[in-house]
């Protein structure tokens, strides 16, 4: 069996990470990530690993292997050489690519697909900073440490998807078991993907967080009058000459959604939110670096 194809492809991808040619989306993602958690570091806790924490008293019952003879040797009190806890768990994101998550209700705003890009991309990098092995849901770019990883990510997250499905079809099966998912799509097509998602990550001792990325005019419904609605892919539309009649029904139907997509991840032991394109990235960035550091602890 040949393996010049996938040879060739990760040679590419070395090739423009090491050569700096990156998609502004790496940039993009290096001010967010500076701008929210300029000091992110690995999670201050003590246990296995490889970087120094504090020292500490010697206390009742504790061995005399991890002494600081040298630290204890500067008074009469002996002091423990503590590390910093390193997880041993991956981190793999997914970012739905689907035409539908081009949609944007203004050239002004940018679109689902490139908000979700851009927070998963910061949280990447704010994570590998932290010694954390992050990844995508590819076999391809399977979670590893290191500042190479993060050019590896941003030229994979750059890329421009296949679009002739309104969603992406999500597969977790090459993501490592017991690591930790952050899905991005909007939640708006058809859930089984999710849900079987969801199922094979609890087999596999997987938590994560469900991010629902929409736009302002998704929650609003701030149509009226004559109205052409198509889907981004082409192969739906619809025409009203009263789009107002609408606007109750639908939002009914987006509620029920939004409470399918929680009870979902209430029922997986994930955390779930909503983040709209017309609010700051540094929002949505933040409570996904505070959810992830929760999802860790249980």
């Amino acid at each position: 069996m040949s393996t010049a194809a996938p040879y060739g492809a990760d040679l590419r991808r070395e090739g423009e990470a090491l050569s700096g040619a990156l998609p502004p989306l790496l940039v993009a993602a290096e001010h967010l990530a500076q701008s929210v958690l300029p000091g992110a570091h690995g999670r201050r806790r003590a246990g296995p690993g490889a970087e120094f924490w504090q020292f500490r008293p010697l206390g009742p019952g504790e061995g005399v292997a991890r002494i600081d003879w040298r630290r204890s040797g500067r008074g009469d009190e002996l002091y423990l050489r503590e590390t910093e806890w390193q997880a041993a768990r991956a981190v793999t994101l997914w970012v739905d690519g689907g035409a539908a998550m081009s949609f944007t209700s203004t050239r002004e705003r940018e679109t689902k697909v490139a908000r979700a890009r851009l927070l998963a991309m910061a949280l990447a990098l704010v994570l590998l900073r932290g010694g954390e092995r992050v990844g995508l849901a590819e076999a391809s770019l399977a979670p590893r440490a290191g500042r190479a990883q993060a050019g590896l990510l941003a030229a994979a997250l750059a890329e421009e998807a296949e679009q002739g499905a309104e969603h992406g079809a999500i597969d977790l099966h090459a993501s490592p078991s017991g690591g930790h998912v952050v899905i991005f799509s909007d939640f708006l097509g058809d859930l089984s993907q999710i849900e079987g998602a969801l199922a094979l990550a609890a087999a596999r001792s997987m938590r994560g967080i469900l991010v629902q990325i929409l736009d302002p005019a998704e929650e609003a419904f701030p149509y009226d009058g004559r109205t052409r609605f198509e889907s981004m892919s082409g192969h739906l539309s619809y025409e009203t000459l009263r789009a107002g009649d609408l606007r109750t029904a639908y939002l009914a139907r987006l509620a029920a959604r939004k409470d399918h997509v929680q009870a979902m991840a209430r029922q997986s032991g994930w955390h779930t939110t909503t983040l709209h394109t017309d609010r700051p990235a540094a929002e949505g960035l933040l409570w996904l670096y505070q959810a992830l550091g929760e999802a860790r602890r249980r």
